[in-house]
């Protein structure tokens, strides 16, 4: 895979029903103001249908026509419009704000200040790391090698995690939420996240799966370290052309920041530097991606929800203002971002009424809570799943 025909994440890693690649509208809107026909509905509706074999049905069936509708309310309020200026706003003050942050570790040299440092760039690696998802969502560049470029930076450069290795991950989260064996979100790790991995675990590791809830967010201080260590895992799967870029990319990130920190303060200095930096920056993603699907319902291998019950069913947002937008990246609108992954970021907040009507209207569950609520729900799953106790049901 090249920079030139980067993977597209707006899809979900799915296809439409039929199996037919879904059809992207380009960055302008030509039809605002215009009620869309039901083809070019489909193409930009269907972005993240599920896949479906066998040939294209000639009529939808009740749920494919469920999504046309709700698509049809996005799309007249304007809201599957791009709007690449905010983002890449947004990115350009990230990148004056990490300029700001290397001026600063350079003015303030060998201190211990530099610890105040560390933690407000991690805070801004995090802002980093949500635009970079925003990115390999389709809403930076104007054209896909802009785009995938944009995202090479970001992402290689700038965090440190691989951005083809991440968008592979995503699209696979993105076609199959909380599905047992499809979602790697869920897949067997340091956690275990449905009774069944509890029960397959044995002698320590089952030990230690009964008290997970326990260290749940301690080790979500090494979230960033998993990162890391998953991108350079990954790369020789890449492409050679490919490979060679996001190494490049990635080298140039470990060998620049640890030169910058070693020219000017102690090794000593140093280390503590990259721990509190990379300790603050998984436990603010961490804390961002946990709320999104865990303590949700959990789809079995065979079971077959239509897109929208399963985009609902095992998503959550969370309630806040513009203090959780940004301190969870948008990602706090989950519900929306998953039926509209190429949402632009600015319009989930206005399309939550939307969406949580029309759930109301279909009998579907729409859950919305705190932050708190939400980490409560997190850990109680924890608890459930370690101790191989019932799971959540889907209720479809």
């Amino acid at each position: 895979m090249t920079a030139a025909d980067p993977p597209r994440i707006e899809r979900g890693g799915t296809e439409p029903p039929g199996g037919a690649p879904a059809r992207m509208e380009p960055a302008g809107n030509d039809h605002a103001g215009s009620r869309p026909g039901a083809t070019e509905l489909a193409g930009i509706a269907l972005q993240t249908a599920p896949a479906v074999p066998g040939p294209r049905p000639t009529t939808l069936s009740p749920d494919d026509a469920d999504y046309l509708e709700l698509s049809r309310r996005v799309r007249m309020a304007g809201l599957l419009d791009r709007c690449p200026r905010a983002g890449l706003g947004r990115v350009a003050l990230q990148g004056l704000a990490l300029a700001v942050g290397v001026a600063t570790i350079v003015w303030v040299g060998n201190s211990w200040w530099q610890l105040a440092t560390a933690a407000v760039l991690a805070v801004l690696s995090g802002q980093l790391a949500f635009s970079s998802h925003d990115v390999g969502h389709g809403q930076g560049g104007r054209s896909r090698p802009a785009n995938d470029l944009l995202g090479l930076v970001m992402a290689n450069g700038l965090v440190g995690v691989s951005f083809g290795w991440w968008i592979d991950k995503h699209n696979r989260h993105h076609g199959h939420p909380n599905q047992q064996d499809r979602d790697p979100d869920i897949g067997t790790g340091v956690f275990v996240w449905t009774p069944e991995q509890g029960r397959r675990r044995q002698g320590l590791g089952r030990r230690l799966a009964r008290h997970q809830a326990a260290f749940f967010f301690p080790m979500a201080a090494l979230e960033a370290l998993h990162l890391h260590v998953a991108s350079a895992l990954a790369l020789p799967q890449r492409r050679p052309g490919r490979r060679s870029v996001e190494g490049a990319l990635l080298g140039a990130h470990l060998v620049l920041g640890l030169g910058l920190l070693l020219a000017v303060m102690s090794p000593v200095k140093a280390l503590v530097f990259v721990a509190v930096h990379q300790g603050l920056l998984g436990l603010q993603l961490g804390s961002a991606f946990a709320p999104n699907h865990k303590g949700m319902p959990v789809f079995a291998a065979d079971e077959k929800p239509s897109f929208v019950q399963r985009q609902v069913i095992t998503s959550r947002n969370i309630r806040g203002g513009w203090l959780i937008d940004f301190a969870l990246g948008g990602l706090n609108h989950q519900i929306e971002h998953h039926l509209f992954p190429a949402m632009p970021r600015a319009n989930l907040r206005r399309c939550r009424p939307i969406v949580r009507d029309f759930c109301a209207e279909r009998g579907l569950p729409y859950e919305e809570v705190s932050l708190l609520t939400s980490y409560a729900r997190v850990l109680r799953s924890l608890r459930l799943a370690g101790a191989g106790g019932p799971p959540l049901q889907s209720g479809v």
